[in-house]
């Protein structure tokens, strides 16, 4: 049976308490053994970590130990999925930038607010991520992000959709969900989810269970005995304690 730790928390306008309980029970169709936690000290014990197939946070702001964030780091480098959503992953700790590298990407602004029409445009690609879902429309906020370019993206919304200071620089296509590679270990991210209600559209709780999968699965097929673990990496330790 396939572990995950859900930890929930933060700003509450996201629902986090909602999301996760709409996550355990995604998680818990599919045959995982789910822990659900509301304080960051579930991130204290790195070989409690290490144990899992999978982790999702849903923490919007806050702040965050350095060492809770490395320990999270090393267990996703050994092969542990890692899979959120919004401001839950994406907007979590605005000052750890180990997290922000990490994760593929930071909030920066939702242009409009909430209650924006938009289309989610789905590529179609390799990917079986993807597969068989159509474009959809959200009215939500809609997630302008800074992206590392190392990402593979799976779906894109068109800006400007309102006026703004941004709008001059013309249309371009930003990310809505993507992948990426940290160390051995699977990371996906989908900016769906200002509000529990559009995380239980049909389009979003599927693409999130398959995001889901496809990140715990990693383990298994990558982590293998001894996983390399980058201890020497010097690029983390810039964030604040």
């Amino acid at each position: 049976m396939k572990k995950a730790l859900i930890v929930w928390g933060g700003w509450m306008g996201h629902e986090p308490d909602q999301a996760a309980e709409h996550f355990r029970g995604i998680l818990e169709k599919e045959g995982f053994s789910v822990e659900v936690s509301d304080t960051l000290d579930a991130f204290a014990d790195k070989e409690k970590l290490m144990s899992l197939d999978l982790i999702i946070p849903i923490w919007t702001m806050g702040k965050i130990p350095k060492r809770y964030v490395r320990n999270v780091s090393e267990a996703v480098q050994s092969g542990v999925g890692l899979a959120g959503c919004h401001g839950g992953m994406c907007d979590a700790f605005r000052e750890n930038v180990d997290w922000q590298f990490m994760t593929g990407g930071n909030w920066v602004a939702h242009p409009g607010n909430d209650g924006v029409e938009y289309l989610v445009k789905i590529k179609h690609s390799s990917s079986p991520l993807t597969e068989g879902i159509e474009d959809f429309t959200v009215k939500s906020e809609q997630y302008y992000l800074h992206v590392d370019p190392a990402v593979e993206v799976l779906a894109v919304t068109q800006f400007p959709t309102v006026p703004g200071p941004h709008a001059l620089n013309g249309p371009v296509d930003m990310p809505v969900v993507w992948t990426k590679r940290w160390g051995v270990g699977r990371v996906y991210y989908c900016s769906l989810g200002h509000v529990a209600s559009v995380l239980r559209m049909p389009e979003v709780t599927e693409l999130m269970r398959r995001g889901f999968l496809w990140a715990a699965e990693g383990k298994e097929l990558y982590g293998g005995t001894n996983p390399v673990i980058y201890t020497s990496y010097t690029g983390m330790g810039d964030s604040p304690d």
